[in-house]
């Protein structure tokens, strides 16, 4: 597969390419993507200025339409999607197949805006005059994706940016850039030329000359911290508007009183799917002292029945991460934790047989001091760490103690505790006996901290970043 930009409704051919490699298995060439130069970034932006003025008079009902013709056309492809998915960044088939349908829904969701209310009456004091709002689109959004939900997160913000009128320039990771090709490919030529473009590259090349164009309106970026804190200054020196989702170090907390079994089960699947590779995975376990021992004992028999391996298999709970890169990351925090002095309960390097990807075994941490780095960093890979504290004020405080504020869980089968944590957890997604990981798509999804700019992105409250409020007054002669 050959992965080209798409600037003003065709696909235009980038000489510099690099070789797409599985994950799973890094003998295997799934294709090439381009590495534009930044001259792409200009290209786009001014197809897409071009092709605003005209998509914000179509309507928003006839923007509708062509979201849901969008819908279709990506459920019509759905398995090729998802195993598309799988090959290029190694997340279990059965988690993008999910992925896909979510992304589908999403459209079907942001189509329906289009048919909703977007402003108000407002009661005016003069009685012969009519006083209201509406919504105006930005313009032209720059959307930046990651590489860990390649076909979700990029319809989560691309839905909403369309559906209230903007043109997006749209530039995925690196590592998910063929997923985007395909994606692109099979929607791109439903909307008017220039609407939806898409260019390939680093982010240190075409990336940063699109969020510097002094053309672009928004910017809407899901990634690392650094790059989003960077984003964050450069749109504020410009004075345009700007959404970053960031990181995570999201907490569970079991109480005493929990579910055990639920509360293992619930840990294991948000630490563990998708090689723990989300901004919302669990990663540390705040357990009360009571119940410690039956708690990670549980946890860690949990988690060695869990089937490591081809992420293609329909039963393969985790496959690898995404690139070598990350594989390097993940293993150099493994051994700052054992070099902290946390004892491993499992977790190995992973390649066991040859397995010629970059394959990491889940992994499990006790005895995790609240000030250390596996407490204090986030990973984003396989590896969860324990730590035991003496009550629920010791547990929420250990909780809190961190830079990030993305999601947090609770068990217990007491309401007050329930409330309790609601009220004081210091997070954007709170969640009652559930895991961490994941929102529905109609609900507010962001966080607090230094995981969000404190924009909602999803449901509803995706229009206050996209669009901007016009008051209309009109007084009768």
């Amino acid at each position: 597969m050959t992965g080209n930009n798409f600037i003003a409704g065709q696909w235009v051919p980038v000489e510099r390419r690099r070789e797409v490699l599985s994950p799973a298995n890094t003998g295997e060439v799934l294709g090439s993507i381009g590495l534009s130069a930044p001259q792409a970034a200009q290209e786009a932006v001014a197809a897409a200025r071009k092709a605003q003025r005209g998509w914000k008079a179509m309507g928003m009902v006839n923007r509708g339409n062509l979201l849901f013709q969008a819908a279709a056309a990506l459920e019509a492809h759905l398995d090729e999607l998802a195993e598309l998915a799988t090959r290029e960044m190694g997340k279990p088939i059965s988690e993008t197949r999910g992925e896909a349908m979510r992304a589908v829904a999403i459209l079907r969701y942001y189509a329906g805006e289009g048919y909703r209310a977007v402003g108000e009456v407002i009661p005016a004091a003069n009685p012969n005059a009519l006083q209201y709002t509406e919504r105006e689109p930005l313009g032209v959004v720059a959307i930046v994706t990651p590489w860990n939900f390649p076909l979700a997160i990029p319809i989560w913000k691309i839905a909403p940016a369309l559906i209230y009128g903007n043109a997006v320039v749209f530039k995925p990771a690196e590592w998910s850039s063929l997923t985007a090709v395909r994606m692109v490919e099979l929607i791109g030529s439903i909307f008017p030329a220039g609407v939806l473009n898409l260019i390939l590259g680093l982010g240190t090349e075409v990336g940063e000359a699109l969020v510097q164009h002094p053309d672009i309106d928004g910017i809407s970026f899901t990634g690392s911290t650094g790059v989003g804190s960077h984003i964050a200054a450069v749109a504020t020196q410009k004075g345009i508007k700007y959404q970053t989702e960031m990181g995570g170090k999201n907490p569970v907390i079991v109480a005493a009183d929990a579910d055990l079994d639920l509360a293992v089960e619930a840990t294991v699947s948000g630490a563990m799917r998708s090689a723990g590779q989300k901004c919302t995975a669990t990663s540390r376990v705040i357990v009360e002292e009571a119940i410690h021992d039956a708690f990670a004992e549980r946890l860690t028999a949990r988690t060695q029945s869990l089937k490591l391996g081809n992420p293609l298999e329909p039963d393969t709970y985790l496959g690898p991460v995404v690139s070598e890169l990350q594989y390097q990351k993940v293993q150099h925090f493994i051994s700052v934790g054992q070099q902290e002095g946390a004892r491993l309960l499992t977790g190995d390097d992973g390649r066991a047989g040859g397995a010629p990807g970059f394959y990491i075994a889940p992994t499990i941490f006790d005895g995790v001091d609240p000030g250390a780095t596996i407490a204090q960093e986030e990973i984003f890979g396989p590896v969860v760490g324990i730590l035991s504290v003496q009550s629920l004020d010791e547990a929420i405080q250990v909780a809190n103690n961190i830079r990030y504020g993305l999601s947090a869980s609770v068990f217990t089968r007491s309401l007050a505790t329930a409330m309790r944590f609601v009220h004081e957890i210091e997070a954007g997604l709170v969640r009652v006996n559930d895991e961490t990981a994941g929102v529905e798509l109609q609900a507010p999804f962001g966080g607090v901290k230094g995981s969000s700019s404190h924009s909602r992105e999803q449901g509803r409250a995706a229009i206050e970043f996209y669009t901007h409020v016009k008051t209309v007054s009109i007084r009768a002669l």
